[in-house]
């Protein structure tokens, strides 16, 4: 287990959540990893206006296969409610933040804060960290800017697939 924290109710009565590491290698578990993002990208392709999102479209076997690290929020009967999928990149010294995924159900709750907060606090305390999003998708935008990155671009890798770059540098 990754993180202390419990499943108390919050102060509105929702169940709370645990963070911890996610094994993809267990089947339930890469499962549920890939339903919440299916879930949390299909959201992103109608903010952004693009269906054609490489996450959105990859099969289990193709997102197991990425060389990542994983961390969830699960809700006290064992669900993903959200999840974090990084790397650390050798060659810049960077985290390298691949995936911030919220199953709709869970949407306005905190847990993107709380699974970033949780990775650049406890698990990678140190160094630059880069991440990127849709750049019309304006809740996502928001909270990389609250969490203090600064964009740094925007770039097109597909027709149509706009992406805002974000890099926060630290000690």
């Amino acid at each position: 287990m990754l993180s202390s924290d419990s499943f108390e109710r919050d102060e509105r009565g929702r169940p709370g959540f645990v963070v911890r590491e996610l094994d993809l290698a267990d089947e339930a578990t890469a499962a549920a990893v890939h339903r919440v993002g299916r879930h949390a990208y299909a959201v992103e392709a109608d903010l952004i206006d693009f269906d054609g999102i490489p996450a959105l479209r990859e099969s289990l076997e193709e997102m197991r296969s990425q060389p990542l690290r994983w961390i969830g929020a699960i809700t006290d009967d064992g669900r993903i409610a959200a999840f974090v999928a990084w790397q650390l990149l050798a060659s810049e010294g960077a985290l390298d933040i691949d995936r911030v995924c919220v199953d709709p159900t869970w949407f306005r709750r905190g847990l993107a804060s709380q699974l970033l907060g949780h990775l650049m606090t406890d698990l990678v305390p140190s160094g630059p960290v880069l991440v990127s999003t849709g750049a019309d998708n304006l809740p996502a935008v928001a909270l990389y800017e609250r969490l203090g990155f600064s964009r740094m671009g925007t770039i097109e890798p597909a027709p149509g697939l706009r992406l805002a770059q974000f890099q926060l540098i630290r000690d």
